[in-house]
Formats: C-alpha cells, structure tokens, sequence
C-alpha cells in the first residue's frame, strides 16, 4: 500500500516539475559531492550532500523523501539542479522507518523517523565550516510523510541542547523556510476524520492496525499525539511555509487519496493564519492567485540564494 503510494507521489512530483514554470523537462540527476555519509549507527541513518562550487558558504535545501515512513529513498531530491544552479547545497537524508522503529521497541515508532530527521539536521550544521554551508539559511523540504516531518522540524520548538557534551547535539533544529508537497500536516485521528472522513491514514505511526483502535486509544495517547502534530505545535514565530497539493480543497468531505487531500493544508492554513505564521498553499498551479507559482522562487526569497548563472 504505502509504496502504491511513494509511486503515486513520485509521479504528483515529476508532473509538476515537467509542467509548471519549474523547467520544461527533468534535469539528469547530478551525483553527490558525499554519498551515504553516516549520521549515526542505523544502517538508515545515512545522507547525501551535494555541493555547490566555489568558495562561499551556501545555503542549504535539507529533503526529507515520502514514502508514509515505510518506504522511500534518498535518491534524487527534488530541486537538485535548480538548487545548485542557484547557489543552494543540498542533503537528503535517509532515516529509520517504521518497521525499524517496531524492531527497536521505540514508542511510538513515528518517533524514530522525526527524532532522525532532527538529529540529520544537527550533524550537517556541524559540517557547516567544513561543507562551507551557512547554517542560518536552510530550507526544509519533502513530499508527503516527509513533507510533514519537514513541517515538524519548522514548528518544533528549536532542539539544541545547549548544555549537552555532545557537539552536534547543541546544534539548532530551526529551519528558514519550508517547501512542502502534498503533506498531511496532523496526527489526530478525530481531526484527520473532521477534515477528510475517509481517512485511513495515520494509525501505523503509532503502532496501530486501524482507525477504529486509533480512535478508541486517541485520549490516552493524546500527548503523543499532540507531541508530533505540526498542527499542534504551530505558533506565531515559526517560519514561513509554501505547502503544494494537486487537488482544491473541501474540508469535510472525502477525497480519494486521503493522504494526500488538500484538506490537510486547508486544516492547517486555519491555524497558521490564526497565529500569523506566513504562508502559502498552492492548490494546483493556480498560478493566476499564487505569489509563488514558480514553486522554486519561494525557496530562493527565503534562503536570498544568489544566482550563479
């Protein structure tokens, strides 16, 4: 199922780059400066850095892939050439999955995937003087699950211990912006279920088999619930975010690919306009009412990449 839909994001992706303002046709993948670069001690914790040329320090595009955090791979992060051809770095992480969390006896397994996620993102910026990465500009970026871990990290409060002995631990996991695709952007069942009611999604982060044991266990799992929710942990000085979906949104009705509805990002929009978080979804390339419908050009206001063509 999840990899049914990992094929299915895949594809939402390539249509968009091939046919919006993006570029006219897929760039060949350029390959990493570092590849499978180890970040801990999972065979699952590993990166891949591209490097833009020359002597300065760059920004960062930090991808994140989809896949529901059962499947999916570092491989060809989405904006690679543009990101490069602008000035921008770029790391893709791989990070455990679920069924390695399970394995590991990690509670609730969703943990493992977002705890990497963050851990990824302190390791590269202790690699910003060696990677020549200015640490203060990286953009968030992800499609789907991993969309929503990016979305994660953005509103997370920032998770450098700053007391630790542990280097990379004191490291910030603030993000500047985020670029998100298709993304579910909470973990509440009975919120998921108000927004999209056929909703299947969202029990196996948990460790749950349905909706109906999701649903029955939400009270008592509700900090957990609350604890990994970008929805929840919005608030007024997180950065600004741009979320794409390929569908208009109709909050309380169903869709047929519930993972990734526009409802989650009309759910979400509710909140962040609530506590003033700037930001913009893109329902579909409506480039007449968009500010961004060039998708990229929001990543290069944000991270104020300088052109090196």
């Amino acid at each position: 199922m999840f990899a049914a839909r990992s094929r299915c994001f895949a594809a939402i992706v390539l249509a968009l780059l091939t046919s919006s303002k993006i570029h006219a046709q897929p760039p060949v993948a350029p390959k990493p400066t570092l590849a499978n670069v180890a970040y801990g001690k999972h065979e699952r914790q590993v990166l891949d850095f591209y490097q833009v040329k020359g002597d300065q320090d760059t920004p960062l595009l930090f991808f994140i892939h989809g896949g529901g955090w059962m499947t999916g791979d570092k491989a060809n992060p989405d904006f690679l050439a543009q990101c490069l051809a602008s000035g921008i770095s770029v790391v893709s992480i791989n990070y455990r999955l679920l069924p390695d969390a399970t394995a590991e006896k990690i509670v609730p397994p969703v943990k493992a995937c977002l705890d990497d996620a963050a851990r990824a993102l302190q390791f590269v910026r202790s690699k910003a003087s060696e990677w020549r990465i200015d640490k203060h500009r990286i953009a968030g970026c992800g499609g789907s699950a991993g969309g929503f871990t990016a979305l994660w990290l953005a509103f997370h409060p920032d998770q450098a211990d700053v007391k630790s002995a542990d280097p990379i631990a004191r490291e910030s996991t603030r993000l500047r912006c985020v670029l998100a695709f298709v993304p579910q952007t909470t973990l509440d069942p009975q919120q998921m279920q108000a927004w999209i009611p056929n909703n299947q999604y969202g029990p196996h982060a948990f460790g749950l088999g349905s909706v109906e044991e999701f649903l029955k266990k939400r009270d008592a799992i509700l900090p957990q619930i609350e604890k990994y929710s970008p929805y929840v942990l919005a608030t007024a000085d997180d950065p600004p975010v741009l979320l794409f979906y390929d569908n208009p949104p109709n909050l309380g009705q169903p869709y047929k690919d519930p993972p990734h509805s526009a409802n989650f990002g009309a759910g979400l929009a509710e909140k962040l306009k609530a506590v003033g978080i700037e930001h913009e979804i893109n329902y579909n390339n409506d480039y007449a009412k968009m500010k961004y419908p060039d998708l990229f050009s929001f990543l290069r206001e944000k991270l104020k990449a300088i052109s090196q063509k």
